[in-house]
Order: structure tokens, then sequence, then C-alpha cells
């Protein structure tokens, strides 16, 4: 495929991620609220929020990386999006898939998180160094089973392509890594939960405890671009953990089916759990996921 035709399906792919991301956050904002006895906005509400965020303008000035913070929250979430196939064997969805490049998308997991808690230190707000450090301490526990559980994943491929580790896992549902490897499947889905930060593990927000965050420092356009990151963000972590568990995805309908069901599985933990504290947490990642991690690690190596 010739590489200008490449980069517009690519551009069309994030704007896809985008939609579906919205759409997936409405739904289940709906499923929440009905579990616990509301109505619930529509599901069309972020788009809503979305389209009235980016009409908007603000004189507001706390400094130069507060406002570049979420340009590194939407090119996190982009780039992590563009790194990963979508749909295998389909060469416009499978977006700059290349040679290792898992380790790629490992530093671009961290990017988005990092330049928020740098536009949130420069914010000046007194509450800013209580989210910084919950929210960097929850991500080095949580990045600790996941990346144990991506080594394991590469050495049973013998590649840290995506692409390769997919086509590894051809042949059948039993031949997925979410039953080949079972314990690094564990460790990586247990982190999970810590990458969308739901209950338990929505330690940084901390609703009901601290009133304030990127929805209340940040407005108009500047809100909108942290809706578009997260929202991307949501849909290439879970395409992501598609590839990596449950074999990629060889048609459209299928990855929408993986997907929202990987998604959905953080969700369902959260409106059965209360939020841990910030300490809880971190012993929590460090514990079992991490132990599931190196038990992955050693199922491979003493397989082969």
């Amino acid at each position: 495929m010739p590489l200008a035709t490449k980069i517009l399906w690519s551009i069309v792919g994030v704007f896809g991620a985008l939609a579906y991301g919205l759409a997936i956050g409405g739904v289940i904002r709906k499923v929440m609220a009905r579990i616990q006895g509301r109505i619930g906005p529509p599901v069309w509400q972020p788009y809503i929020d979305l389209g009235k965020n980016l009409s908007l303008r603000t004189a507001t000035h706390h400094g130069v990386m507060s406002f570049i913070a979420p340009i590194f929250r939407a090119a996190g979430g982009i780039g992590v999006f563009l790194l990963v196939p979508v749909v295998i064997g389909v060469p416009a969805l499978e977006n700059f898939s290349f040679s290792g490049d898992l380790l790629m998308v490992m530093y671009f997991i961290f990017f988005g998180s990092l330049g928020m808690a740098l536009g949130a230190a420069e914010a000046g707000h007194p509450h800013s160094p209580i989210g910084i450090s919950r929210g960097l301490a929850q991500m080095s526990s949580y990045e600790l089973p996941f990346a144990l559980a991506v080594v394991a994943l590469a050495a049973q491929a013998g590649s840290f392509s995506i692409r390769e580790i997919i086509l590894a896992q051809q042949g059948g549902w039993l031949h997925w890594n979410l039953f080949a490897n079972p314990l690094a499947a564990a460790a990586a889905f247990l982190a999970f939960l810590g990458m969308n930060m739901y209950a338990p593990f929505n330690i940084v927000g901390a609703p009901q405890e601290i009133p304030v965050g990127p929805p209340t420092e940040f407005n108009s356009q500047f809100l909108s671009l942290l809706m578009v990151g997260r929202a991307t963000f949501a849909v290439a972590k879970i395409v992501l953990y598609m590839d990596l568990f449950l074999g990629g995805a060889h048609s459209l309908p299928e990855a929408l089916v993986k997907t929202f069901l990987i998604y959905f599985w953080s969700i369902f933990v959260g409106a059965v759990f209360p939020r841990f504290r910030t300490e809880q947490s971190i012993r929590f990642f460090l514990g079992w996921p991490t132990l599931a991690g190196i038990a992955g690690v050693l199922l491979v190596i003493f397989s082969h």
C-alpha cells in the first residue's frame, strides 16, 4: 500500500477510534447509572460534551506546560493507536506496525500520563502534588506486572512485534495467549484495571475526596483535548490487549465485540469494589499480579 494511502487510512482510523471511545464511554456511564439505580445521561452525551468544549474559549493562564499537557495526553493515545494493528490481514487497518513496535507502545503508554503530571505541577494548585504522587506511584506499580506479561509473550512468540504475536495465536481460540499463557494474561488483565483507573483504582481523581482535577483545572478546548486523549487511549489499550491475548481480529465486527468485552471487564470490577487507598492499590499490584507475571515468564522458560 502506498505511504500516502496508509497515512490517509490511519487518520480515518484515529477518528474512528475517537468515535468508538466516546461511544463506549457513553454506554458505560449509562450502565453504571443503572447499576446504581439512576437513569444516567444519554449515551451520546460524550459527543455533546466534546462539541461544546470545542466551541468555548478560555483566558485562564497557568503556564506553558499546563497548556501543553492536554496535547501530550492526546498524542499519547493517538501514538499508541497508530502503532497497534486493528484488523490483521487488512493493510488499511494494520496502522504503522513494525518489528519491535511493542516496546515503542510501552513507552507511549507512559507519554500521556507524564505529560499530565508536568502540566498539573505547573498549575500551582496545592492538591496537584497529591494527584501527581498518587498517579505516578500507581502507574509504576501496575506497569511492573504488565511489563512481565509482555516479556512472557515476547519470549513465547520469539518477537517484540505485535503482528508476530498475533500470528503466533492463529489456529483456534485455544491458541490465544489468554489460554496458552493464562498466568501472563492474569497479570496483564489485573494491570489493565489500574490503567483504566476505574474503581477500586481511581485514586488520582479520588471522587468525593479531591474536588479538583483535569475537569476543573482545564476547560474549553483544552478539556476537549483531554477527552480526545482519554477516548483514543482507551480504544488503543483494548485493541492492544485484543492483539496480545485474544488472537487479534480478522474483521471489524470481531474487533468491536472483543474490545468491548475487554473494556467491560474493568467496568464490572469498578461496579463491585469500592476505591482503594493509595498504599492498598500499590500493595495490590506488587502482590498477586506481579507474582503471576513472574510465573508467566517462568512458564515460558521451562516450557521451552
